[in-house]
């Protein structure tokens, strides 16, 4: 014969015992009809049942003076994995009366099931078998399928009551003993079955109400942290989008003033090769009167030469300085890009967001339409009691009007039957017929007023119920307008979040509008200055001929240099020129493209 275990005969007596105790408090606590106090006797029973559940299979630790067997380890541990059991582990360690571990985990169950948390907390406890296998051997109830049972079995514990009063309990020398007695069924247990089973039904309406509320609470408070969320990030946007348009001015500020800068250093080049230019056609009109002095001449030319070349070599100074700050501007573009990305991303957030939002709206408009329906079908029922009522009203009528011609039938015949004493005095014989037969008739008109008195008891108690009925229905009815109106009142509330919803949507395309105009900015002005980057200008030596006559260059035909397109004409050919509202004189300008000519003073010139 096959041996059994016995830890597996332990945990299944434990667990029929748990599920004896758990079903006998809901039991009795549903009959008891109000909160549970410490001396409830089926109460007791569950923690002393619980207290051998927990201690089944526990590991004894060493002390300094003896061996230590106590749960209150394991429970000790569920402040670590569950944040909301800190606060009755502290309340219990701050207990004065309480002196051994064993007292404090007796604390510890009551607090949990005022709380309606023991199954949560325990079920937390059950997950980790890593950290239970410390304090349990590998037998044990808690570490097997059975402890999953019980921490099922405690769910159904939250529908009790209890007000529990730990603080001037002596929990310290508490004796667990379990009384079988409590157990054993009786006869009077299975007469109030149907009882039970009434208040177990509103327990569970109740309990269904409360969790229906608590779900509602609940939405309410993330819709709300949602629409706080929303708004603090479209201040963020405003303030980001603040700062970005500062930092664009900023730039725009800057470009304009170093291109300022540029065309004003251009302007004091061109006007001092201009007035160069001048000097020499001065000097060559005299050279062809009259070759002396063409010595002092000679010293003047390259004296000139030098301070040329010295402003060449301030000049290609400044090129150098304005390089260096478009390369500042273009990773200050690119910084700006980053941003604009960024800014796209929190926008497409926001978007899903909103889907969200828009998501929950038609579920509460679907809810809407659900209600709606239930409020035309009670509508429909009150009309149909009413006509009800009506068709009892009138059967009233008619049975009151069978009533008064039944007492008149009645009236006639009394009348009847003095007329026939006072004139048939000897014919007593036919008289004494006549009369028991009147008396028959009699008897029979008091037995169609009993069956018609109590057919019209009957219906007052049927029309009776009926107007509870339609009581009670015009209270559902105004129960149902309230909520109808509480409806309304969210729906209102639902279009002023569409509203803001909307007005943030529209802001936030006006920003992404801007920032793309910004772009395109920045995209042009990238453009531009890789234009101007990509130009070369030729040497001396390379150039030798005018591009329009094509003549080769020399003393009287200087060499003009297109700023914009590169080419270079002889001042015979560059005869276009334009006033300038800057310059005192008109300048030369590019056949071709129309820009600004330079004289080309040596050869280096980039």
């Amino acid at each position: 014969l096959a041996v059994k275990d016995p830890t597996a005969v332990e945990r299944a007596n434990l667990l029929n015992m748990a599920k004896l105790s758990i079903k006998g408090l809901i039991e009795s606590a549903l009959s008891f009809g109000r909160t549970l106090d410490s001396d409830y006797p089926p109460l007791q029973q569950f923690f002393v049942v619980m207290e051998h559940c927990l201690k089944h299979g526990l590991k004894v630790r060493k002390s300094f003076l003896s061996y230590n067997k106590t749960i209150w380890g394991p429970l000790e541990l569920v402040e670590k994995l569950y944040p909301e059991a800190e606060e009755i582990a502290a309340s219990v360690r701050d207990l004065p009366g309480l002196k051994t571990p064993l007292g404090r985990a007796r604390a510890w169950l009551r607090l949990a099931l005022m709380q309606k948390k023991m199954a949560d907390y325990l079920r937390c406890l059950i997950i980790q078998r890593d950290l239970l296998s410390e304090f349990y051997e590998y037998h044990a109830l808690m570490m097997e399928e059975e402890g999953a049972v019980i921490v099922g079995l405690l769910v159904g514990l939250n529908v009790i009551d209890a007000n529990l009063c730990v603080k001037g309990e002596d929990l310290d020398s508490q004796v667990g003993v379990i009384d079988f007695s409590v157990y054993l069924k009786s006869d009077d247990d299975i007469g109030g079955k149907e009882r039970d089973v009434q208040i177990a039904a509103i327990l569970d309406q109740k309990n269904y109400v409360e969790e229906l509320n608590r779900q509602l609470n609940s939405t309410v408070s993330s819709l709300h942290a949602r629409v706080d969320s929303l708004e603090k990030s479209n201040t963020k946007l405003i303030e980001e989008l603040a700062i970005a348009k500062n930092n664009i001015i900023k730039l725009q500020e800057e470009n304009h003033q170093l291109r300022s800068e540029n065309t004003l250093i251009l302007m004091k080049t061109q006007h001092h090769l201009e007035a160069t230019k001048v000097d020499v056609e001065a000097e060559l009109q005299t050279y062809k009167h009259s070759r002396q002095g063409l010595d002092e001449m000679y010293t003047e030319a390259r004296r000139q030469l030098r301070e040329e070349a010295q402003l060449r070599q301030d000049m290609e100074n400044e090129l150098v300085v304005q390089v260096s700050m478009k390369h500042e501007i273009e990773l200050a573009m690119k910084l700006l890009e980053k941003d604009i990305h960024e800014k796209q991303d929190t926008l497409i957030g926001l978007r899903q967001q909103l889907d969200e939002v828009k998501a929950i709206n038609v579920e509460m408009y679907q809810k809407l339409q659900v209600s709606e329906d239930a409020m035309k079908e009670k509508n429909e029922i009150i009309s149909r009691l009413e006509d009800k009522t009506n068709q009892i009203n009138a059967t009233m009528k008619q049975l009151e009007q069978r009533l008064q011609q039944a007492e008149k039938a009645q009236m006639d015949a009394e009348a009847e039957d003095e007329k026939l004493k006072q004139e048939y005095v000897n014919k007593s014989e036919s008289l004494q017929n006549e009369f028991s037969q009147k008396e028959k008739q009699l008897l029979q008109l008091e037995t169609d007023l009993k069956i018609e008195k109590e057919w019209r008891q009957t219906l007052e108690d049927d029309l009776q119920k009926e107007k509870e009925t339609v009581s009670h229905l015009r209270t559902e009815t105004q129960e149902i307008v309230n909520l109808k109106k509480e409806f309304l009142k969210l729906q209102e509330k639902n279009k002023q979040l569409k509203s803001i919803c909307e007005d943030q949507e529209a802001a936030l395309q006006e920003l992404a509008s801007k920032l793309s105009e910004s772009k395109l900015k920045i995209e042009d002005i990238k453009e531009a200055n890789k234009a101007l980057q990509g130009q070369v200008w030729l040497k001396d030596k390379e150039a030798t001929h005018c591009k329009l006559c094509e003549k080769e260059f020399s003393l009287s035909k200087r060499k003009h240099h297109c700023r914009n397109c590169g080419e270079i004409f002889c001042n015979a050919c560059s005869d276009n020129e334009l006033p300038l509202p800057s310059s005192p004189k008109p300048v030369r300008v590019c056949d071709s493209c129309h820009a600004i000519l330079i004289q080309r003073c040596s050869s280096t010139v980039p």
